[in-house]
């Protein structure tokens, strides 16, 4: 098994770190990392915005419910960017171009974005340090946008907090593929409580560090919990959307 398979299957969240500044050298390396991830249609709909101030960490620590967001050595938010491609449009045409506001560029830009966070924490664990992903960032977007100044035709997608890892937590267990891989079409269980069983049993001997010495709850008593609890603010991200000038064109 080669080294890049042996840290994929290794993967594991790391939320407290050193007090060790990351290299430059291996932040240029990751820079350059993203941008070679792969981009729909080759048109880059994604930035990324390293946040250094300590005062513009701690607001965002505070969006995202979590303290040690503040402590990270590092942390980069990644964006949708319809914006910059539209302004290079309209600057060498001068003309406007609407299609820049459509959903297929932010979903465009949705996906760059994931793909080049996940390419960055791929990075991060080659060279063994630690990561964290932060869609925590989309609790209060409208309040994100305006911590990072975002202009119209930009939205927020996730953040990646990393450094040198100042914990070792357990490899957190996962469901069988067979609920999760199909061939050729969906595949529908009868019986989803029977097919988790030994998953709910495996979750709960797993220790998660944000709670010491407590195993979770079972997966399924997870998901109830999940649709419980939901945030409202999160559940009408759409109308941040729209606020951020894209049109969702539906369709009533």
């Amino acid at each position: 098994m080669n080294n890049t398979i042996k840290c994929q299957l290794n993967h594991r969240t790391i939320r407290e770190f050193k007090e060790k500044e990351v290299p430059k050298d291996l932040l240029e390396k990751f820079v350059e990392v993203i941008q070679r991830t792969a981009s729909s249609t080759g048109m880059q709909t994604c930035s990324v915005i390293r946040v250094t101030d300590k005062e513009v960490k701690d607001k965002i620590s505070k969006v995202c419910g979590q303290e040690y967001v503040a402590r990270a050595p590092e942390l980069f938010i990644f964006i949708v960017d319809a914006y910059r491609n539209n302004k290079i449009a309209e600057e060498i045409s001068g003309k406007e171009f609407t299609e820049s506001h459509d959903m297929d560029r932010f979903f465009q830009g949705w996906t760059d974005a994931v793909l080049a966070a996940q390419n960055l924490t791929n990075a991060i664990e080659s060279e063994k340090l630690g990561a964290v992903y932060l869609g925590s960032i989309l609790n209060d977007t409208n309040e994100i946008i305006d911590i990072l100044n975002l202009p119209k035709l930009t939205f927020p997608v996730l953040g990646v907090a990393f450094g040198y890892p100042n914990q070792e937590p357990q490899l957190k267990p996962r469901m069988d593929m067979n609920l999760r891989l199909f061939e050729n079409e969906y595949k529908a269980f009868d019986n989803y409580k029977e097919e988790i069983k030994e998953y709910d049993e495996e979750m709960q001997t797993y220790y998660d560090l944000r709670e010491a010495n407590k195993r979770v709850d079972s997966f399924s008593r997870q998901v109830i919990s999940r649709l419980e609890n939901t945030l409202e603010s999160r559940a009408k991200i759409l109308n941040s959307v729209v606020r951020q000038g894209f049109d969702l064109k539906t369709e009533k």
